[in-house]
């Protein structure tokens, strides 16, 4: 079982990015289970929403404790909130900001143990949507990384989910990250 852990604020959209992977994942025919944790339900408040993802049946309903992979869908949570919180070791870590990992003060045992990649994801968002709405983008940066889905699944997701014009705009954000990711990588390898 692959688990996710989606870290942001209300109003970015992170209860509909653990939708819209679940989605993604039933579109593969695999079986997947999203739940969101809310604290003081309101815009701006710290949310988390919880992706789990198999082969097999998931019969487990608790929160994410020991995820594979963290999304963490605003920068400024990381010193606000424990999200590597139990994070596997060699977990997948993708971070939307515009900061390089030293700006954002990311520990040298988080980076040496974790694959991490930080994506300008809000800046994406703003280019193809015109909204500061980054959980599509991080989906196609979450499936270039990691393979877990594929980039066709997650727009097919995001189809199903939006109006067509919504839809396009976050497809195209999502496909921005998914080359941004790849090139990133390619550049590392």
């Amino acid at each position: 079982m692959f688990q996710v852990r989606i870290h942001g604020r209300g109003g970015q959209g992170v209860v509909t990015a653990a939708e819209l992977l679940a989605q993604a994942v039933f579109d593969e025919k695999k079986h997947a289970q999203a739940f969101p944790s809310f604290g003081s339900e309101r815009t701006g408040a710290p949310v988390v929403a919880f992706c789990r993802i198999s082969e097999k049946p998931i019969r487990i309903r608790e929160p994410i404790m020991e995820p594979d992979s963290l999304i963490i869908q605003d920068a400024s949570l990381l010193k606000q909130v424990d999200v590597f919180s139990g994070l596997k070791k060699d977990g997948f870590v993708i971070i939307n900001s515009k900061m390089n990992a030293q700006e954002l003060e990311l520990s040298e045992e988080l980076m040496e143990h974790n694959r991490i990649i930080i994506v300008p994801a809000t800046e994406l968002a703003m280019e193809h949507l015109g909204r500061p709405v980054p959980n599509a983008v991080l989906l196609g940066a979450f499936a270039a990384y990691t393979g877990v889905v594929s980039l066709h699944s997650v727009t097919d997701a995001i189809n199903e989910k939006f109006k067509p014009k919504i839809a396009a705009g976050n497809c195209a954000a999502a496909t921005a990250a998914f080359a941004y990711v790849e090139k990133m990588v390619a550049a590392h390898a």
